[in-house]
């Protein structure tokens, strides 16, 4: 695919068919994460693939996150608080769940660039992710299990979780793929 193809076109998904991704594919999309900008090239991330029979144990984690989503109710409403708890309980899945820990900040600047780091990781992966083909889906809700996807994980202490993706061949199911804005923009001089 050409670049401008992959940027407009790549969204979030959510269905995936149960396909498996070989090992080169993912160890291919997590080569792409690591060419990513990072602050002073401190590089903190720590990339955990997660498949088989882990992936359920993880995945059952993410679901207890479902509890925390009566508290959006209001702001999602009924429709979209639905698909979230189906989501969440499921991860579309995915059979292929890579998690992105890193250290712990001690400070709100160590934090500003451990996360902006990691959030070019995350956009090289999902990039690299579509032009394999491939179906991906940020998912940034689970902070209220953290600890707990972080033990099954085995990530240190002195390390947290913050994100995890999902990722597989999307299913047959066509996404819906949000509007964007436009008007997020403004020129000075």
């Amino acid at each position: 695919m050409e670049f401008w193809d992959i940027v407009n076109n790549r969204h979030s998904t959510r269905d995936f068919r149960p396909d498996p991704v070989g090992r080169s594919t993912i160890e291919k999309l997590i080569g792409a994460a690591r060419t990513a900008p990072s602050a002073a090239n401190s590089q903190p991330w720590h990339f955990t693939v997660v498949q088989g029979e882990a992936r359920l144990g993880l995945g059952q984690v993410v679901a207890q996150s479902t509890v925390h989503l009566s508290e959006y109710m209001d702001v999602l409403g009924p429709k979209r608080y639905e698909a979230a708890m189906n989501w969440y309980s499921s991860l579309g899945d995915a059979p292929v769940l890579i998690a992105l820990s890193a250290p712990r900040a001690d400070s709100e600047f160590t934090a500003l660039n451990r996360n902006l780091s990691l959030g070019a990781a995350v956009e090289n992966l999902l990039l690299a992710a579509a032009d394999e083909g491939l179906g991906a889906c940020n998912i940034t809700f689970g902070y209220w299990v953290k600890d707990e996807m972080a033990e099954i994980l085995r990530i240190p202490d002195t390390d947290e979780v913050v994100t995890v993706m999902a990722i597989g061949f999307p299913s047959d199911i066509p996404p819906a793929t949000p509007p964007r804005t436009e008007d997020d923009t403004v020129w000075l001089g």
